[in-house]
């Protein structure tokens, strides 16, 4: 089944032409890595797919076979479009002075009375669920932590629990790497690999270096000045490829050191569902 249809799509900001007829098909279960230099157009086409702007005239967007928007007006459905929709930018997007349990808990909020969100009324379940969360991303121990006190790549995996939360079905990550140190960088990627393979949740991650496509990503789509550029296997973008697509610019999309062919395991991956159970049970207060 396709899980993201984008027909079409194009945006202009006054005289920039941020996106032009861009077409892209990702199937569910898929991951993909969407690249390009700064300025290629890939935030604004991640907006566009998350619901957060409205394409031009011409432009159709479906999710799982439902418009999402059309010819610049959202679709009817558009609110439970967004339920199946998680996002993750790269600024983490956490209250920072809030524990990371009651962050990851947000993804509740749109299936929960609003008057429970408001008052942070969490039930135990809820609040195991979120444990179980933060454990699939390996930091169940930071819960009861301020976010504020997580480093950058922990608060990008507690970001990703608060999606395992809100049940999505597709993950749209937004850079979620590029202001990571490399060891961080390469959790969060596991750590979306993991849901990925493990859960089947769609998932298309923006990256600013291909290095990390080659890796993770079987298909990498790149943009170039609003438009798609390459649609195909990332093992075929090589650095002499990279330089026809892009020139100078490619330089800044490739590492000064190859990663290793396989990903490291995430942290979390040694724990047994028992093993998760019980942490959720342990770090919960009576």
């Amino acid at each position: 089944m396709t899980a993201i249809a984008v027909e079409n799509l194009s945006k202009r900001f006054f005289r920039i032409q941020a996106l032009s007829q861009i077409g892209l098909v990702v199937k569910e279960g898929e991951m993909v890595a969407l690249i390009g230099a700064s300025g290629s157009g890939k935030s604004t086409l991640m907006r566009h797919i998350a619901g957060l702007e409205r394409g031009d005239a011409g432009s159709h967007i479906r999710i799982f076979g439902e418009t999402q928007q059309r010819d610049g007006k959202f679709g009817a459905n558009m609110r439970a479009l967004r339920g199946k929709t998680g996002v993750i930018f790269q600024q983490f997007n956490l209250a920072a002075r809030l524990p990371v349990i009651t962050n990851v808990l947000v993804g509740v909020l749109g299936r929960i009375p609003a008057w429970r969100g408001t008052l942070g009324l969490f039930t135990r379940a809820e609040k195991e669920d979120a444990i179980a969360a933060l454990s699939r991303v390996g930091i169940a121990e930071r819960a009861w932590q301020r976010a504020s006190t997580l480093s950058g790549g922990q608060q990008q995996r507690a970001a990703i629990a608060r999606t395992l939360m809100q049940r999505s079905k597709i993950l749209l990550a937004d850079e979620p790497i590029a202001s990571l140190d490399p060891a961080s960088a390469r959790r969060v990627m596991d750590a979306l690999a993991n849901i990925n393979s493990s859960d089947g949740i769609t998932v298309l991650v923006s990256l600013h270096q291909v290095e990390y496509a080659r890796v993770y990503c079987p298909r990498t789509v790149a943009l170039r000045e609003g438009r798609v550029v390459y649609d195909g296997p990332s093992d075929a973008l090589t650095d002499a490829f990279l330089t026809e697509l892009y020139g100078a610019a490619s330089e800044e999309l490739v590492l000064p050191q190859r990663l290793p062919v396989k990903p490291q395991a995430a942290e979390a991956s040694a724990s047994t569902p028992s093993d998760v159970r019980q942490r959720q049970k342990d770090l919960i207060p009576a």
